[in-house]
């Protein structure tokens, strides 16, 4: 049974409060944490924080790494700013550590042998504060602060679902166990802060990757506990065609990559070479078709026939067949959540939309030829968001917003975005 909404002056005292820049008081947040309605936080990618502890079957790629020098308790893997400044020689180490490999007997990606991986504090906020502050401006750190300006307390009526990103949806009938965990705990977590506030429904809000995760959980989920339990979908910074952008890291390996040496840059290169997710983002045909996205003298590839890409930049026979079979038919299966929703875009930022390798030299860096998006984000996959869901009958509520000038990261960082965003939420309310 749907709450009752709380009075449109109280939700327009608390919008007028945020814009204004108030200061949040012991007051605000008496009198909007009875009314306002929950918020869940399903954040970007590389944004779930992940500890690890290693066994003696872990094979070290260096003498620095393993049991002798890293012991057998847990440490924290993803992401260690303080300990990678300490000590560098760390890098190669951590970077190892966080591939995953495919169980052909399970039929599922698990983490690599003599590894064991557990997410940090799912439920909360707090696996979105890192200990290098550059992250607060990725990780949703400056909306979780924005939001408790507006009357939003950790525990009460705020939460945060972070997920394992290495890890990504598989298609119907395959198995994906860290996925379908998220889903459980995401399920029990939406239905727990319910709970917690008189039975409201929930609103989800989403950033870039935790989009696509939300849209394919929703989508698996019974549509009575959709409409009994999630009030709004609030999904930023994510349409759904992918990106040409993502296609660049898979061209070259941690050897040969371009990118300054640290966790984020290792990671981006060699280790996402084994992660399910990599492959989530790539360009779907159903959006791009046979458009030349990657240009080369000899070649062009298109969305159409990534997998002859993804070949001719080295990727196995057996991870292009987990492309095909695992990752393309979640792209191309992605339908509208029919529950309400907004999605809130940037634009007016160059944004890559081909990349060319004129030699056939994918370890170079390309030219680039941008187009309009935030960055990140095309806006051609933003429109073919707006065909998605708007266009289903069974929809009921969809809007659209395109912030001028905004980035993928400024979306959840930038003051006059943030107020756009924490706006649309209690709008939402």
């Amino acid at each position: 049974m749907e709450s009752q909404r709380p009075p449109p002056l109280l939700v327009l005292l608390l919008a007028i409060l945020f814009a204004i820049g108030a200061p949040s008081s012991s007051l605000a947040h008496a009198a909007a944490t009875p009314s306002l309605h929950p918020v869940v936080l399903v954040p970007g990618n590389t944004c779930g924080q992940l500890d690890a502890r290693l066994t003696d079957e872990y094979e070290p790629p260096t003498p620095g790494c393993g049991v002798p020098t890293q012991g057998r308790g847990w440490f924290r893997l993803w992401e260690n700013f303080t300990a990678l400044q300490e000590d560098p020689t760390l890098l190669p180490c951590y970077a190892d550590q966080l591939r995953l490999v495919y169980d052909h007997a399970a039929g599922d990606y698990r983490d690599a042998p003599g590894v064991r991986t557990r997410l940090v504090s799912f439920g909360t906020t707090r696996s979105f504060r890192f200990d290098d502050p550059a992250r607060k401006n990725v990780c949703m750190e400056a909306l979780v602060e924005a939001l408790e300006g507006a009357g939003y307390r950790e525990g009460a009526n705020l939460f945060g679902a972070p997920y394992d990103f290495r890890y990504a949806p598989a298609a119907p009938g395959l198995t994906s166990k860290v996925f379908s965990d998220f889903s459980s705990g995401l399920r029990l977590l939406v239905e727990r802060a319910s709970r917690r506030n008189g039975g409201k429904q929930v609103i989800l809000v989403t950033h870039s990757l935790g989009g696509l995760f939300a849209m394919v959980f929703l989508d698996r989920s019974p549509l009575a506990w959709r409409r009994r339990y999630v009030k709004h979908l609030v999904m930023l910074c994510l349409g759904v065609g992918g990106s040409p952008l993502n296609m660049w890291p898979l061209a070259f390996t941690a050897a040969t990559s371009p990118l300054q040496p640290s966790l984020v840059g290792t990671v981006l290169t060699y280790g996402n070479r084994s992660f399910a997710s990599m492959f989530s983002l790539l360009p779907s045909p159903a959006v791009y078709g046979d458009t030349p996205l990657v240009i080369t003298r000899a070649k062009n590839y298109s969305a159409s026939n990534m997998a002859e890409y993804l070949a001719a930049v080295g990727i196995s026979e057996e991870q292009v067949a987990l492309y095909r079979t695992r990752a393309l038919p979640v792209t191309l299966g992605l339908r509208a959540p029919l529950v309400p929703m907004t999605s809130i875009n940037g634009i007016g930022v160059p944004t890559i939309d081909k990349l060319v390798f004129w030699d056939g030299n994918f370890t170079a860096m390309p030219e680039v030829v941008n187009g309009d998006g935030d960055g990140q984000i095309n806006l051609q996959t933003v429109l073919a968001l707006e065909r998605l869901v708007g266009n289903d009958p069974d929809q009921g509520y969809f809007k659209s917003i395109l912030i001028p000038n905004t980035t993928h990261r400024g979306m959840i960082s930038d003051e006059s975005a943030l107020k756009r965003v924490v706006s649309e939420i209690l709008g939402a309310n």
